[in-house]
């Protein structure tokens, strides 16, 4: 939705908006099971930075004025310090020196 790029929807995370008497919230839906219509963002928080300056959440999901996506924004930020922890960063890479080494 932010930067109109197409990813696998496991990928991506569901966006659901949710209305009450004062307007309506946008909440993630990481398990995909929230009732009503859903849209698909990237968990990344440029790529909400980007669907927020383009009101893009509006129209995909079909709702009129501006709702309010702090409690998406702050779980994108968890997301995105979780995605970068230190720990995580040193599993996921190889040790270049021991490629190709004889057992």
């Amino acid at each position: 939705m932010g930067c109109r790029q197409r990813a696998p929807s496991g990928q991506l995370l569901r966006i659901v908006a949710v209305g009450d008497e004062t307007g309506h919230s946008l909440r993630p839906d990481p398990t995909r099971r929230l009732p009503g219509r859903g849209a698909n963002l990237h968990p990344d928080p440029a790529c909400f930075t980007l669907a927020l300056r383009r009101r893009a959440f509006g129209r995909a999901l079909r709702i009129a004025g501006v709702p309010d996506a702090s409690e998406l924004a702050e779980h994108l930020q968890g997301v995105d310090k979780h995605d970068r922890s230190p720990g995580r960063a040193e599993s996921t890479q190889r040790n270049p020196s021991k490629v190709g080494r004889p057992t």
